[in-house]
């Protein structure tokens, strides 16, 4: 009996030692992110965005892009080969031409799109994270648009209503409200075709 009662207090003296212990918040997990070169605060949303991209994406610290943001790698895409801002388009020109999806939509490569997806967050993550402008916003929309048409088109269409074709297009619409209405009007097109 003796043996059972040091055995347990040993116990619980090991488990209120590791509940003391400090944890590791969220502004810490994401500092850790090699793309975050700024101590500027993030929306929650884009926070959010940080932690669950974080894992799939690698900085090249000896090549800068955007506000001096490292340039970032997520599988197949670098951000420096799909810069908008070396484009001599606008954002959303650029956009429109380079994030095309095949035909029929379901037969686009996912994954490609998505790891393009991810260095477009990652880049804007660190831009804002330094107080950066924020064109990038235009061109990242328009990848979530095409990320959401092409879930959809392969019958996973996303459950949040914020990753919805339709609010998506909102998103680039707005952003791009400066841009010439024939390009406005392929996004508005694009998002009604969704097979």
């Amino acid at each position: 009996m003796h043996t059972l009662t040091t055995s347990v207090l040993t116990i619980l003296s090991i488990l209120s030692t590791s509940t003391a212990l400090p944890t590791v918040d969220l502004t810490t997990r994401q500092a850790n992110a090699c793309f975050l070169i700024g101590d500027t605060a993030l929306p929650a949303e884009v926070a959010d965005t940080v932690t669950a991209i974080q894992s799939a994406v690698t900085c090249d610290n000896s090549a800068t892009t955007i506000s001096n943001v490292p340039d970032v790698s997520s599988g197949s895409a670098t951000f420096s080969a799909i810069d908008f801002s070396k484009s001599s388009q606008t954002p959303l020109e650029f956009a429109l031409q380079q994030f095309a999806t095949a035909n029929p939509l379901a037969d686009t490569d996912l994954q490609a799109f998505q790891d393009n997806l991810n260095v477009y967050l990652a880049t804007e993550a660190g831009i804002r994270s330094v107080g950066g402008n924020l064109a990038i916003k235009v061109p990242k929309f328009f990848l979530q648009m095409q990320v959401s048409r092409i879930q959809t088109a392969q019958g996973n269409p996303p459950a949040v209503a914020g990753q919805q074709v339709d609010h998506l297009r909102d998103k680039v619409t707005k952003n791009a409200a400066g841009e010439d209405k024939a390009l406005l009007d392929q996004v508005v097109a694009l998002a009604a075709q969704l097979q």
